[in-house]
């Protein structure tokens, strides 16, 4: 590829570091990673089998359970096969359009999952403040459009950021990634040229998306709690909580290390690089991980139907 004064014209091929520092360790790290992956995958793959032939569960929350699942499969598959070729196998290249469309995939399916969360959270607040209510706001048709929008939104939001380095940024410093999957500003730091734009619309993005979705949550479970905190019996108290704390959980989980990967990579060069990168994986990880556990365990109908699965199957 041609270099001017150090600097190359956009590189047909990029390389990825991994874990900077890590280098020489990453083939065990990858052991774990790959077991979170196999987890999810088998975790959300059955709770969406269950979900879909069981039509009792074909009720808002399941439907979102499921986009919810579906998600987590393909945010976990959009990283960990790279990651674990690079960790396991050697294969740290990739090719610059096959980059961008990681990165397109990678932050589609995160917007998608704070949407799908932020319609959760609304249909709890709808099912606990307004319960009589409930079925005639959460019809079909809207459960529908609410999916679609929760799709649309980040899928179009990210295509800039694509536009943004395919067309401004032409000369780059470096062709190594020091990550291990393609992220926004992790692709934008290699470029010499002025970023300003990028950085600027991917605040834009993040807020649009994330944070803009991280306020509604917020409001809707303190108006959740504030009216659980008035409910007459102790009982009804005890389950709307049974029923929000674990939303609460993979909420907080969800958005604690998203805000800490996105403002780390814009104001946080005294972290550590491993330690960001480490993160920023689990990031995209976990929630894969324990959505299975959280929403499935924690709802008896899912329960049910999975311990009836596996009764019926030791009985054949």
């Amino acid at each position: 590829m041609p270099v001017i004064n150090g600097t190359m014209i956009m590189p047909s091929v990029l390389t990825f570091i991994g874990i900077p520092g890590l280098e020489t360790i990453q083939c065990w790290i990858g052991i774990p990673f790959c077991a979170m992956y196999i987890i999810a995958l088998v975790g959300n793959s059955l709770l969406l089998i269950i979900i879909k032939s069981e039509p009792s569960l074909h009720k808002p929350m399941y439907i979102f359970l499921a986009m919810l699942g579906a998600t987590d499969i393909g945010i976990s598959t959009s990283i960990v096969p790279k990651m674990l070729g690079i960790f396991w196998f050697h294969l740290p290249e990739i090719y610059f359009d096959a980059c961008l469309f990681q990165m397109w995939l990678i932050h589609t399916f995160q917007g998608i999952e704070s949407g799908v969360l932020l319609a959760m959270a609304l249909d709890r607040y709808i099912a606990i403040c307004f319960p009589l209510r409930h079925a005639t706001i959460f019809t079909q048709q809207l459960v529908t459009h609410i999916g679609i929008g929760v799709t649309l939104r980040p899928a179009i939001l990210v295509i800039p950021c694509q536009l943004l380095i395919k067309c401004r940024l032409k000369f780059y410093r470096t062709k190594l990634i020091s990550h291990t999957y393609c992220e926004h500003m992790a692709l934008v730091k290699l470029a010499t040229e002025d970023v300003y734009i990028n950085k600027l619309y991917g605040l834009l993005g993040a807020f649009t998306v994330g944070g803009l979705d991280f306020i509604l949550i917020t409001l809707s479970y303190i108006q959740i709690f504030i009216t659980v905190f008035h409910l007459p019996q102790k009982e009804a108290r005890l389950k709307a909580f049974n029923t929000c704390i674990p939303h609460m959980c993979i909420f907080f989980q969800f958005y604690l290390l998203a805000f800490f990967s996105f403002f780390t990579h814009r104001f946080g060069s005294y972290i550590p690089s491993y330690i960001h990168i480490i993160l920023s994986n689990l990031y995209l990880l976990v929630p894969p991980l324990l959505n299975p556990f959280v929403y499935g365990v924690k709802t008896k109908y899912i329960r049910d139907k999975v311990v009836k699965m596996c009764c019926s199957k030791i009985q054949v």
